[in-house]
């Protein structure tokens, strides 16, 4: 019995894993709108947002810079056409790549020293940054008063999507301690194989997940975006049944007391999927598109230039 639950408790836990297949994007950017780059950053952890070994950034440091954070099983290529829609609208977007097996601490970390050296290029110091899923995890704790970093005088925009910051359900099992002595300590053997180091931190039990500090006061807006991810799908047939649902987080795994109550906090709540509301190459993100223009985090798409973004949806989804 105790096998069974291992067992099943992998394969739940494999749950924000589970990505459509995936070609990797080493082509480049188009520069789309972009202003003309005037200098050149060699960043730890931060390229441009695809999957070519060049991670140099070639960057405008006159002009404010989106950094987003995948979740996991992800890679800067994941982001290619979400950064090549903010090339469209004139916005500079680059990729924070980690390794979805490390601690969350530690990636944050990470981020953090690359933010540091990012704000102390880009004129105004104005950044903003987006993570998905338990990229999500990540940028919030980087932005943590207590973890240091990103310069005092920076000007930061927080975005969270689809986020856990309740930490994962099904992974409960996993901060049981009961469960660690009455498996002989196959539970937690078992759940560090499946996730990696961040096994415990992802439970609701772990002080990461409890006890989230106050952001820093760098963080000036903390857009938080919940997706209701019932009834959703990721495939379907041709006669229109769903072959895989696109429901990974409840509403209950994404709301977090402490983080609810963030002075700079706005949450924004859609009906959307787990992959949907990032985009897929099958879906376009239509809805965080909307939410971020709306939010004022990334630039409205003139009347002119509508039926040239339709385009670029269609090629890129």
């Amino acid at each position: 019995m105790m096998r069974a639950a291992i067992a099943v408790l992998s394969l739940a836990l494999a749950g924000c894993a589970l990505s459509p297949p995936y070609v990797p994007e080493p082509q480049p950017l188009e520069p789309g709108s972009l202003p003309p780059p005037n200098a050149v950053l060699d960043v730890p952890d931060l390229g441009p947002c695809t999957d070519s070994p060049d991670r140099a950034l070639n960057l405008n440091t006159g002009h404010p810079v989106t950094v987003l954070v995948h979740g996991c099983n992800g890679s800067a290529g994941r982001f290619r056409s979400l950064a090549q829609l903010y090339a469209f609208h004139g916005q500079q977007a680059v990729c924070f790549s980690y390794d979805d097996r490390e601690s969350l601490v530690v990636s944050a970390r990470r981020l953090n020293a690359a933010l540091e050296k990012l704000t102390a290029s880009v004129r105004g110091h104005e950044v903003t940054v987006i993570g998905h899923s338990m990229g999500g995890l990540v940028a919030r704790k980087a932005m943590e008063r207590d973890e240091g970093a990103a310069r005092d005088d920076a000007r930061v925009k927080l975005v969270t999507v689809s986020a856990p910051l309740a930490g994962i359900h099904v992974a409960n099992a996993c901060g049981s301690t009961a469960l660690h002595w009455l498996s002989l300590g196959a539970v937690p053997l078992s759940c560090w194989l499946v996730t990696g180091d961040n096994w415990y931190e992802i439970t609701s039990a772990s002080d990461f997940i409890q006890r989230p500090g106050p952001l820093r006061p760098s963080v000036q807006r903390y857009l938080k975006v919940v997706t209701d991810e019932r009834d959703s799908c990721r495939r379907k047939a041709a006669d229109g049944a769903c072959l895989q649902s696109d429901y990974i987080f409840s509403l209950a795994e994404q709301y977090q007391p402490v983080v609810d109550t963030y002075p700079q906090r706005i949450n924004v709540e859609v009906q959307a999927g787990h992959v949907e509301i990032v985009g897929d190459k099958d879906v376009a993100p239509r809805k965080l598109l909307g939410i971020l223009q709306q939010q004022g985090m990334l630039a409205m798409t003139p009347p002119a230039r509508r039926a040239a973004l339709e385009k670029l949806l269609a090629e890129l989804y």
